[in-house]
């Protein structure tokens, strides 16, 4: 065991409120992987919200129900993270019912998307789609071809009014008006493009601001087709993704006092985008 971890540290767990039963595999999957990878001896684990069934491995109890078993009694067991970057008031209910079923002493860590990490992200990922210039670290130029961005999300207007200040971040990045909107609830896609309109913006880009298994993938390009706007790639394993799970593990382990004096979680190397 690492320095940076006391002994029988809680299990990281990776709350996964999917669309689908595949959830677990794809970005999630890289995701926990580069956890992993940075941190040995971090026991990492993923489970889906909606979808584990009564046995099913998978299922966020019988992850909660397994940790629990491989610690002490009475000590924390596990820190579930919700794999989103926006509030998602229907999975932490979930969450906190599933943690209630499996008696495990499980806390909820937040992680909040009122930060530049994702901002950067997100520039990024719309860079690698041609739709914003490439900052300057990255040390080239393409030719953008959107002069405004919507921010898609989804978890209700929650979610968007939290978006809204990372659209803010984004928009004074790339120099656009940047507007959050929702995949799922209110403000819509389509009244985010009729507001962009109306500012005199005529190529619009849609950023999906979801990690991905969270949201339907043809909702997303519906939404797109709809306004007649490009669309770049959901964050994904992007590196500040990752540095935002392990940043919500430990102000969870910070919070409990279950660390030495310089316990931490190591961040992403910065290889992972």
């Amino acid at each position: 065991m690492p320095a940076s971890l006391p002994e029988g540290a809680p299990a990281l767990v990776l709350a996964v409120p999917a669309v689908s039963a595949d959830g677990l595999s794809g970005p999630v999957a890289e995701i926990a992987t580069v956890l992993r990878l940075d941190n040995p001896a971090l026991d990492v684990q993923t489970a889906l919200i909606y979808h584990g069934g009564r046995g099913d491995p998978a299922g966020i109890r019988s992850v909660l129900a397994d940790a629990a078993a491989r610690r002490p009694a009475g000590t924390l067991s596990a820190v579930v993270i919700p794999l989103v970057v926006t509030p998602y008031p229907a999975a932490i209910r979930e969450l906190n019912d599933a943690i209630s079923a499996s008696g495990a002493e499980a806390h909820i860590g937040e992680v909040f998307n009122t930060n530049a990490l994702l901002a950067e992200a997100l520039h990024h990922r719309l860079a690698d789609a041609g739709l914003a210039r490439a900052d300057r670290v990255r040390m080239f130029s393409i030719t953008t071809s959107a002069d405004g961005i919507i921010l898609a999300t989804v978890g209700g207007e929650e979610a968007v009014g939290t978006a809204s200040i990372t659209a803010f971040l984004l928009s004074a990045r790339l120099t656009l008006p940047v507007m959050a909107a929702s995949l799922d609830a209110k403000p819509t896609v389509d009244a985010a493009a009729a507001q962009l309109h109306g500012m005199g913006v005529t190529r619009i880009a849609l950023a999906p601001c979801v990690i991905g298994p969270e949201a339907d993938p043809a909702a997303i390009a519906d939404a797109a087709v709809a306004i007649g706007a490009k669309c770049s790639a959901p964050l994904g394993a992007h590196g500040n993704v990752v540095k935002l799970m392990s940043q919500a593990y430990g102000q969870v382990l910070r919070q409990f006092g279950s660390e030495g004096p310089d316990a931490q979680v190591s961040p992403p190397g910065g290889r992972h985008r």
